[in-house]
């Protein structure tokens, strides 16, 4: 059995498409993939939205809400908002 993907012809038949080239990466045409590069090869692209935070600032920012939040919630309770 063949997994040849088949379309349908004219006279109620099936036939088999024609046969693509395996490597796909040859008919990518973007600088960004590297195909018109010398070698073939990708280049470098950077991300910066992966760039790690410090643990200083993510630590301070999650003392920072959690001190927020008890302040909201002895305000409320202590003003009667939520009693």
């Amino acid at each position: 059995m063949s997994l040849q993907l088949h379309r349908p012809d004219r006279r109620g038949g099936l036939e088999p498409r024609p046969v693509t080239e395996a490597n796909w990466h040859r008919q990518l045409r973007s600088r960004r993939w590297g195909a018109s590069l010398p070698g073939g090869r990708l280049p470098k692209l950077e991300n910066p939205e992966a760039w790690p935070t410090p643990s200083r600032i993510s630590l301070l920012f999650w003392l920072a809400l959690g001190a927020l939040t008890f302040v909201v919630l002895i305000a409320g309770y202590g003003s009667g908002f939520w009693g």
